[in-house]
């Protein structure tokens, strides 16, 4: 009899020590095991427009190599800024490939990219063209513009062919009604650039833009598919919150990124007259909104310098509002959802 209790007590003791030892080989695996990192999150496209200088100004200073001071003085406070792109509004008509290059040249020297959001001076009538370009005519002047001037492009620049298209051309199609055939040139006008930066061995990224109205009545989920499931808008609202918002559902319904080619405040309709504080303040909340929006992959804060929304003084001097920029371009990774 104690022969067997002895038995069972020798087996009982060896279950136990191997049920220990295989626990602590099982701890001491979950131990060196490390939690994978998720890859880091940032926005692509960090950029900031100069539309105010680049294209407001384009007639008067053509000719006028001065202002190229003030060019340069601009691109450095944009770059200073953590700014990947600066968006240049210079039109595409060759008058204005002289005034466009300085700007460009400008960038690059500041180690910025390009983000093009010109366009044909007869789209929407500007600097005394006669305003009835058409959609044919369109596709055909930016097939050239591309294969001319192919040493203006770099990799890793971006090319919008009519920014806000529905300001012009055959009208905007909340009023037109023609919703399909405003689709079809949003595809078309994707496709041909993309076929001519191809053709000169350009990597250049071809998005549309568009008021944020008209974008969710034109970007459905097979159309936003057709122009690389992205969606640029234009976009200007009272709230934060709004604008937040607005981002979710359309990438919901487009089943697509988001890039915001326009924001900023404040605009006088919009916001009213606020103060410097006041528009660092609403600027703040919005990017600290959409760091968080993962369908978010880039940004065009709408402008630098000139205008309501600027986030630099006439002097060149920063706004408070261009430290809050700086904060969010600078972030080295952004939250994961």
């Amino acid at each position: 009899m104690k022969k067997i209790i002895l038995a069972i007590t020798i087996v009982v003791l060896i279950i136990f020590v191997l049920t220990k030892t295989q626990g602590q080989k099982l701890e001491l695996w979950q131990t060196n095991q490390e939690t994978p990192e998720l890859p880091k999150r940032t926005w692509e496209i960090k950029s900031i427009d100069t539309m105010k200088y680049s294209r407001d100004a384009a007639g008067a200073k053509l000719n006028d190599p001065t202002f190229d001071q003030t060019i340069e003085i601009q691109i450095k406070n944009i770059a200073d800024l953590g700014a990947t792109h600066v968006a240049l509004g210079t039109p595409y008509d060759e008058k204005f490939i002289p005034y466009l290059s300085r700007w460009v040249a400008a960038a690059r020297r500041n180690n910025l990219k390009v983000w093009f959001r010109g366009n044909f001076s007869g789209w929407e009538g500007w600097f005394g063209y006669e305003k009835g370009l058409t959609r044919e005519g369109h596709l055909e002047q930016m097939r050239e513009f591309i294969n001319k001037n192919g040493t203006l492009f770099e990799n890793g620049d971006l090319f919008t062919p009519c920014p806000e298209c529905e300001n012009g051309g055959t009208g905007d199609p909340r009023r037109t009604g023609d919703v399909e055939g405003f689709r079809k040139f949003a595809v078309e006008e994707f496709q041909a650039a993309n076929a001519e930066f191809r053709k000169i061995g350009k990597n250049v990224r071809t998005v549309g833009s568009a008021n944020y109205d008209v974008a969710s009545l034109v970007f459905d989920e097979q159309t936003a598919n057709a122009v690389g499931d992205i969606v640029v808008i234009d976009h200007y609202v009272k709230e934060p919150q709004k604008l937040a918002g607005n981002i979710r559902t359309l990438s919901q319904k487009a089943q697509a990124k988001i890039m915001l080619g326009e924001f900023g405040a404040p605009i006088p309709d919009i916001h009213g007259k606020i103060s410097e504080e006041e528009q660092a303040r609403w600027i703040d909340e919005a990017l600290n909104l959409v760091k968080s929006q993962e369908e978010v992959i880039g940004i065009n804060y709408w402008v630098s310098h000139g205008g309501s929304t600027a986030i630099f003084g006439n002097d060149h001097s920063k706004k408070l509002a261009a430290e809050i920029v700086k904060k969010y371009y600078t972030l080295r990774a952004l939250p994961n959802p």
